[in-house]
């Protein structure tokens, strides 16, 4: 059973987040501010910490920061009511994996768990497997066929970006933050360079297709 850590400060939301999570088949931790998060995770195994951004002592920022240097690779979840695109960015400096704004659709909380929970797991084995086609972080090759590509290194974080969370939307703000990274000047047109390169090269494999959400941007799609 998966090991959530929800850091938050309101008693009423850290309680109900916590029976959300049991409902679904996780084990709750609690924690009412950061400094008592990292009492605790000197203590116990967590594999995923849900926190909130505005708590006293310690906010979610810093938090995030504190994990980070002794917790590289657990997934973060920020759920926060601040809504400005400054707000979210730092985030995701500082560390993060995901945001969500308040109010939490809990559903969507609990989907976006499973995908971050499964995320970390393929980073750890560093490959991911789409019907008979695997993708090798390390060495940056796409197999199936009979066939074996060593795809340019944001061809291949891009693709693998999009299977690790078949059918979700990525805009292309977002894209672009985490693979060319937030202070880079990459444009539309390189992103769009990318994506058609990377259709034409997989156009006739059955597995999966890069579809264009119009006005949003982009997501991947498992046809098996």
């Amino acid at each position: 059973m998966f090991r959530i850590l929800v850091v938050e400060d309101d008693a009423n939301t850290r309680k109900l987040m916590c029976a959300v999570l049991k409902q679904n088949g996780f084990y709750a931790l609690q924690a009412a501010d950061g400094m008592d998060a990292l009492a605790l995770m000197d203590k116990e195994h967590v594999d995923l910490v849900l926190l909130d951004l505005m708590m006293p002592n310690m906010d979610g920022y810093e938090l995030t920061k504190q994990i980070r240097m002794t917790w590289e690779t657990i997934p973060i979840l920020m759920v926060t009511a601040k809504q400005e695109p400054k707000d979210k960015r730092y985030g995701f400096i500082v560390g993060t994996d995901d945001y969500m704004i308040k109010p939490v659709d809990e559903q969507e909380m609990i989907l976006r768990i499973k995908a971050l929970l499964r995320r970390a797991q393929i980073a750890s084995d560093h490959k991911l497997t789409v019907g008979e086609v695997v993708l090798d972080y390390d060495a940056l090759t796409v197999s199936g066929h009979g066939e074996s590509f060593t795809l340019p290194q944001k061809e291949f974080q891009l693709l693998f970006k999009l299977l690790t969370y078949p059918n979700m939307i990525f805009t292309r703000l977002q894209i672009m933050d985490e693979i060319w990274g937030i202070e880079s000047e990459t444009d539309d047109h390189t992103l769009n360079v990318h994506i058609s390169r990377l259709r034409d090269r997989f156009r006739n494999w059955s597995e999966f297709e890069i579809l264009t959400v119009r006005g949003l941007g982009y997501k991947a799609v498992k046809k098996i």
